[in-house]
């Protein structure tokens, strides 16, 4: 059936060729607006994504907020109150605070300097995203961490030891991360006692305390006695709050709404697209299926070989797509998009490929199921 699906794909190349750019432009759409989209969603909770989280932590922001990269000061006592608390083994505060770094090339840069407690640094970055020096080296006074990406959007390089001002005041690069970026921010990692002086913030306010628990206690039970002991805090699971916070700025931004609605008519142009081109298809071969079908062909037989051209034009079209989508994923790797297509992102295309494919061969199926031999004679 294969083989005689294959025949008349070939007899037919126009359409053919119709067909597979349709598939390849649909699914190349929808496998990067996607990637896109997961992107920007990993930039969105970065703050979390770039530190050493662990399952015994809790992240304490003020109540009002759900967006970890935008919370309101609290009071610095609150670190020392909630660390003397049962169950809680220690507390790290955590500064963000706004800054404009200055080169001496003239270039300058808003910033978010992210201040926290040496050497643990518990907010990060992980030794997976840093691509020259090493987190230890923040130790040393007036250190901070750059994004390498970031050159190319500041318009000068950033190199090991590079000084610079930030707010005035004197500074120097000693980290240089890669991916470590986050959505509308420029991280600036360094310690706590230098992110209040840089960024010119007050030493009684922090940002998020974590806490660290002990094995014995319930996460569930320390959150809830933070809650009510301190009305005005709400304590986070780490990675609820960064899917709360990629959820608050894809509905602030409707970001979801405008990827989602591309995908969509991606996915329906496609389909009718496909589905109409294979109708046309079968009409001009109606001759061909009345003679199956005189010659003892079953209605499920004809039907069969309709979907095997269809599926044939997905396998096709859906291997000229990703060989696209990875030209694509290595053709902005160097302009800091970190595309990742891992092999759930390809499956799942390979589904909407069949799903838009095979669906719209549906068109060309009920019109050949109707077909009765002696009208094409």
């Amino acid at each position: 059936m294969l083989g005689l699906a294959f025949k008349f794909i070939k007899y037919d190349r126009a359409k053919s060729i119709g067909i597979v750019t349709a598939i390849v432009i649909s699914i190349f759409l929808i496998g990067q607006q996607l990637s896109l989209l997961f992107f920007l969603m990993g930039l969105m909770g970065n703050l979390v994504g770039n530190a050493p989280v662990t399952d015994n932590q809790l992240w304490i922001i003020e109540a009002q907020s759900t967006n970890i990269n935008a919370v309101n000061a609290i009071d610095q006592r609150l670190v020392q109150q909630i660390g003397s608390l049962p169950g809680i083994e220690s507390t790290h505060p955590v500064v963000l605070t706004a800054g404009q770094a200055s080169f001496l090339d003239g270039k300058t840069a808003g910033v978010t300097l992210v201040g926290t407690n040496s050497p643990q640094f518990i907010m990060g970055p992980v030794q997976e995203k840093i691509e020259e020096g090493h987190i230890s080296d923040l130790v040393q006074p007036f250190s901070v961490s750059a994004e390498m990406y970031n050159a190319k959007t500041w318009k000068t390089d950033i190199f090991l030891n590079k000084p610079i001002e930030i707010n005035g005041k004197s500074a120097k690069i000693a980290v240089i991360t890669k991916n470590a970026q986050a959505f509308g921010a420029s991280l600036m990692y360094t310690s706590m006692e230098d992110a209040y002086v840089l960024g010119n913030a007050s030493p009684s306010k922090v940002s998020i305390i974590i806490a660290n628990l002990n094995d014995t206690v319930s996460k569930a039970q320390v959150q809830q006695d933070i809650q009510q002991l301190f009305p005005q805090l709400r304590a986070w699971d780490a990675q609820k709050l960064k899917n709360s916070t990629v959820k608050e700025i894809l509905i602030s931004s409707n970001m979801g709404m405008s990827f989602g609605t591309l995908v969509v008519f991606a996915m329906i142009s496609g389909f009718f697209i496909i589905g109409l081109t294979l109708y046309s298809s079968a009409l001009d071969r109606i001759k061909d299926y009345g003679t199956l079908k005189a010659i003892g062909a079953t209605k499920g037989y004809v039907n069969k070989l309709i979907i095997a051209q269809a599926f044939l034009y997905a396998i096709i079209g859906y291997a000229i797509a990703m060989l696209l989508l990875y030209g694509f994923k290595f053709g902005v790797a160097n302009s800091g998009l970190a595309i990742d297509i891992t092999l759930g992102f390809s499956l799942f295309l390979l589904f909407i490929t069949l799903l838009i494919s095979v669906g719209g061969s549906l068109f060309a199926v009920r019109k050949i199921a109707k077909l009765e031999p002696a009208s094409v004679f």
